[in-house]
């Protein structure tokens, strides 16, 4: 699988504030702590381990003891369970959602990118143990977010009966009717050996496990046991427990609203965007099929929608009592995975890291230590036989991404017999209306604004010419216009990223199981650079 890349820049698909990260531009430097480098995970070591006790280490593995019965475990993820007990353990976290067969192929590039940069880290600090981490987002509700997956340009839905799906955590929600998405997929991708592995992964994870909590774990842990990726869902009373004085300050206190409101401002104010506006209560109720925020009015505390209520009073024994009724929204989920986990760095896509940036003065006043932040890995896959018909067009990398309609002008540009760009005569006009601003100026200074709408005509004029030309040139070179957009169509489905849109059985059906270990051998996490692979013939 050879490798190329570009720079996250020259993709355009990366906002400004990533990419001035990854160049560490100054105007972002406070919206972070360190910087992902090897030498930096040193501080974050010693950081990170002054603050985390042995009762949490001990807590931590048995509770993964706990979410582990059952599964077939590899001894790497066993391993790695057990040395949380240690004091020179520490996780390298990537968090997703509980999408179905795992969404988007980024979710592959998510957790290639933590189990190498634990494996760099491991090679730099050899006396310390890193353990590569999923988070899996059981408690979230956007059913519709993770209900398909696309392959070969189809959308596999399911369509759950489940009373609860959109207002229950989707972990909680039962497999039901996922025999007809794995009837679909079954005939969409046929016989053969590979095929029929991929048919065995669905079954095994969807059918024969009774909720998606529990199927997301087997699925990854298949894909990902070998390389000791321990995968966690924060849905537990034992870690929630750990939660509680963090919980109290948010609701009691609205500490998160409070340090990441001017955060956001000053952000916005930068120019930057704000990826998440802080609610004044970051926290949803979970419970009994019900996830819903908590609201505060007029000195009572509320579940809005229902008529569940408690004075502050309640409330504070509410939370001692259950805790685990307790859900961190997007602005606390990360705390709380700090508090319960030995972590050094968060990997994240672009969206995601954009409202780390607002957290780091959250962390800062309740006293938890602001993690590493890295981009994830991203890439885009083609074959061989797809590399070669990019060279034939003459068609650069970089190119690629251009949006298609600037791709296939530049290219019949550059084909065509004739010149289709009328450049040097627009400038040519410009020379000889300059001569008449300056005849205006010295004879009636009114006679300006006429010469200037003659300008602007003659050179509209001369850019409906050259559209026009193009336009007959595009006709004429139809058979090269075709190929070069159905190239671009096949690398960038929807017009978009292959990574945000494809899904990994269909580049496992070309790879088979020789993909994974590819992406582990050519992703580095910390080469900040947008790779792309070309894959052979199985």
């Amino acid at each position: 699988m050879p490798a190329d890349c570009l720079s996250y820049k020259e993709t355009n698909y990366y906002s400004r504030l990533i990419t001035d990260y990854l160049e560490q531009k100054d105007d972002i430097k406070e919206f972070y702590h360190r910087f992902p480098t090897i030498e930096n995970f040193g501080e974050q070591m010693k950081e990170k381990g002054a603050s985390f006790s042995a009762e949490k280490r001990k807590l931590l593995e048995e509770v993964l003891q706990e979410q582990y019965k059952g599964l077939e475990v590899s001894p790497a993820v066993l391993g790695n369970i057990k040395a949380f007990k240690e004091e020179n353990t520490f996780s390298i976290t990537t968090g997703h959602q509980l999408n179905l067969f795992t969404g988007p192929l980024y979710f592959l590039y998510k957790i290639v990118s933590a189990i190498n940069l634990a494996s760099a880290l491991k090679k730099e600090y050899p006396r310390h143990h890193f353990v590569p981490v999923y988070w899996m987002a059981t408690e979230d509700h956007d059913f519709e977010e993770i209900n398909f997956f696309n392959l070969n340009g189809k959308k596999f839905k399911w369509n759950s009966s489940h009373a609860g799906a959109g207002k229950d955590a989707v972990g909680n929600l039962g497999t039901t009717g996922l025999e007809e998405v794995y009837e679909l997929f079954s005939a969409e991708i046929g016989g053969g050996k590979t095929a029929q592995k991929l048919k065995e992964l669905f079954s095994k994870a969807y059918l024969q496990h009774s909720n998606l909590t529990e199927a997301t774990r087997y699925l990854a842990n298949e894909l990902f046991g070998e390389y000791g990726l321990v995968i966690i869902d924060g849905d537990h009373k034992k870690l929630k427990t750990q939660f509680i004085p963090y919980l109290e300050q948010e609701l009691f206190e609205q500490v998160s609203h409070k340090a990441t409101e001017p955060v956001a401002k000053k952000l916005s104010e930068l120019g930057y965007g704000v990826q998440v506006n802080p609610r004044e209560i970051n926290l949803f109720y979970l419970h009994a099929g019900l996830r819903e925020r908590i609201i505060q009015q007029e000195g009572r505390y509320f579940v809005n929608e229902t008529q569940i209520s408690w004075s502050k009073e309640e409330l504070r024994e509410h939370v001692q009592e259950h805790p685990e009724r307790f859900s961190p929204n997007v602005m606390t989920r990360p705390l709380y995975e700090e508090v319960i986990l030995p972590n050094l760095c968060y990997i994240g896509g672009g969206g995601e890291l954009a409202y780390w940036f607002e957290l780091k003065e959250y962390f800062e006043r309740v006293k938890v230590p602001f993690p590493i932040l890295l981009l994830r890995n991203s890439a885009l896959i083609e074959t061989a036989k797809q590399n070669e018909k990019r060279r034939k067009l003459d068609i650069s990398q970089a190119e690629l991404f251009l949006k298609q309609h600037e791709l296939i002008n530049r290219k019949v540009r550059k084909i065509s017999n004739i010149d289709v760009d009328f450049s040097p005569q627009k400038e040519h006009l410009v020379q000889q209306f300059r001569g008449m601003y300056e005849l205006a100026e010295k004879t009636d200074k009114s006679f300006l604004n006429a010469v200037k709408a003659q300008e602007v005509k003659q050179l509209k004029g001369l850019e409906n010419l050259e559209k026009r030309l193009l336009k007959a040139q595009k006709r004429k070179l139809s058979d090269e216009v075709t190929r070069i957009t159905l190239l671009q169509n096949e690398l960038f489905p929807n017009k978009g990223l292959q990574e945000r849109q494809t899904n990994f059985s269909e580049v496992y059906l070309q790879y088979g199981e020789d993909l994974i270990p590819q992406l582990i051998e050519h992703l580095n996490p910390l080469d900040f650079q947008f790779k792309i692979l070309t894959l052979g013939e199985k």
